[in-house]
């Protein structure tokens, strides 16, 4: 069978998500028994405002006394976490001897259009963070985010420095000036005329718009390369069957709230307020100095969608005296579910957490 023959199934099944994500984006509804099951067992200790807190335990003795709180990013399902085996952040957390916690973000309806960084920050970051010290007695705790997860950790982190033990970013966009980003160029040419028309609208950007944000800037890998993969690997099992999954993921957008599209996209990619000193959430201005927690800022060195150079200068913005920057050899998603970072990148987290535990 030859590759032209193998493509037309996972266009017409791209298409048909395309549709439905088109259909969601005029409705209140979004399907969240569409996600598969995942690797490693969790339950459900906490659920208020849009927030789902999922405990995964640690595996053998509890190793850490400090719990982890991971923070997931708003415009995705966060499955790709635990997506296969060995491929599994959650797994690899939980074997190293850590409690974590994942803050699940729950698709915005309409009704939710009013949400920006403080109803995300101030209330449901703020009271996951109290859920997991209440269970554990902790007063406080560590800290992950990842992509637009990791955005929030630092704003929440620099209003609350109180509750946080050690903050690790991981691929996260902090400078939006950085040359040649496609995603950044893109979002920074949006009128505010246009974001206004998509909000008043949807009340939210819809889910199918923003995974059309990500397609636009990288077509080539979205059109050829990963059914050129698929096609080179095709005689692997765990390939194809990991490749179904990641593409459940890939169409796994869920939409953004009205209030936050607009504050993010006017604050922080078009004007650069965070790194400016003038970003302000819930009527306070973000003070990065607040930050004096140890810091870990970890960046993928082939990164297309969050440039090393956005990343990289946030440690000389904050008022930590021990603080880095840790570059891994792989891309955005890579970081994740690749199986170098499963061998090598997850296990220097694991190390870094354990001397500052």
């Amino acid at each position: 069978m030859s590759l032209m023959t193998e493509l037309p199934k996972y266009w017409m099944d791209g298409a048909v998500r395309a549709l439905d994500g088109r259909r969601r984006g005029l409705s209140d509804h979004y399907p969240l028994s569409e996600d598969p099951p995942g690797m490693t067992p969790y339950e459900v200790v906490y659920e208020g405002g849009k927030v789902k807190l999922r405990h995964y335990s640690a595996q053998g003795k509890k190793s850490h006394r400090t719990p982890l709180v991971f923070v997931y990013a708003l415009i995705k399902r966060p499955f790709i976490l635990d997506l296969y085996p060995g491929r599994s952040v959650m797994a690899n957390l939980t074997r190293q001897g850590f409690d974590v916690y994942m803050v699940e973000w729950i698709p915005p309806a309409r009704a939710d259009s009013w949400r920006g960084f403080d109803a995300y920050v101030n209330q449901d970051l703020a009271n996951a963070v109290r859920a997991v010290q209440s269970l554990t007695g902790a007063s406080k705790i560590n800290l992950l985010g990842y992509c637009f997860g990791g955005l929030l950790t630092v704003l929440y982190a620099a209003l609350h420095p109180e509750d946080i033990k050690n903050l690790i970013t991981l691929t996260t966009p902090f400078d939006t000036a950085v040359d040649d980003n496609p995603l950044f160029n893109l979002e920074s040419r949006f009128s505010g005329q246009t974001v206004d028309l998509i909000t008043s609208v949807y009340g939210n950007c819809p889910a199918w718009f923003i995974r059309g944000l990500f397609t636009a800037t990288a077509v080539v890998h979205h059109a050829i390369d990963k059914y050129v993969a698929l096609y080179r690997n095709k005689e692997k099992q765990d390939y194809v069957e990991f490749f179904d999954l990641f593409e459940r993921w890939m169409a796994g957008d869920v939409p953004l709230a009205g209030r936050i599209f607009r504050e993010v996209t006017r604050d922080f990619f078009q004007n650069n307020l965070l790194k400016k000193g003038e970003f302000s959430v819930g009527g306070e201005r973000v003070e990065l100095g607040n930050i004096v927690c140890p810091l870990l800022n970890a960046i993928g060195e082939f990164d297309d969608v969050v440039f090393p150079a956005s990343s990289l200068p946030l440690i000389d913005f904050v008022g930590s005296e021990d603080k880095r920057n840790l570059t891994f050899p792989a891309g955005h998603i890579g970081m994740i579910v690749s199986g170098a970072a499963q061998k090598q990148f997850w296990p220097q987290v694991g190390a870094w957490l354990e001397e500052r535990d």
